[in-house]
């Protein structure tokens, strides 16, 4: 049985017909495929994050680069913010501008310890889903990029549910579901589903 390559796991934001367009792998056509070649690039972008001591962590420049790292053998717009619309995340002319203030802002938290090391790295993990800089990726960066975080501040990385959350199931539900309260400005359950 085949599958479309480009179909995505509920919850999932699908990519414009042009954004399709930049898959770079000529061998890929099932989505198997696909999430075999993007799971292997996440674990070199993992690997080219984890292996320095990062001062810019809290900046566009490491979070384009990072996206770039985690997805530039698959995708041709690895490392761009997106220029199309999406049912998720805000409108894409406005990305250059928000992502500087997001910086902004979590530095400011991290240098006056305005929450707890967890909540800040989860605040800019949600924040970085709500933006929805790029055009696919932006759960799994945000989710290294909070994991970055909260090892420079001295805690263990996020367990994120203990499974998969690329495919549709139980785990990816809970994580669905911890993201909506967040936009109801209620962070404790993704504070919990991190941790869990």
């Amino acid at each position: 049985m085949t599958t479309d390559v480009f179909h995505e796991a509920d919850g999932a934001t699908p990519l414009e017909p042009a954004e399709r367009d930049g898959l770079l792998q000529s061998w890929i056509t099932h989505r198997h495929d696909l999430n075999e070649a993007e799971e292997k690039n996440i674990a070199k972008g993992v690997a080219w994050a984890r292996g320095r001591q990062r001062s810019d962590l809290l900046t566009e420049d490491f979070a384009k680069s990072l996206h770039k790292q985690m997805f530039g053998e698959v995708w041709k717009w690895a490392g761009t913010y997106r220029r199309t619309e999406r049912n998720i995340g805000i409108e894409a002319h406005r990305i250059p501008a928000e992502m500087p203030m997001m910086y902004d802002d979590i530095r400011y938290w991290v240098e006056h310890r305005t929450f707890p090391p967890d909540e800040i790295a989860i605040r800019l993990h949600y924040r970085l889903v709500a933006i929805h800089p790029f055009p696919n990726g932006n759960g799994r960066h945000a989710r290294l990029m909070a994991d970055l975080l909260i090892q420079r501040l001295g805690g263990k990385p996020f367990t994120w549910g203990s499974g998969n959350l690329s495919e549709a199931g139980d785990v990816r539900a809970k994580y669905i579901e911890a993201l909506q309260a967040a936009d109801n400005h209620d962070l404790g359950p993704l504070l919990a589903f991190a941790r869990s």
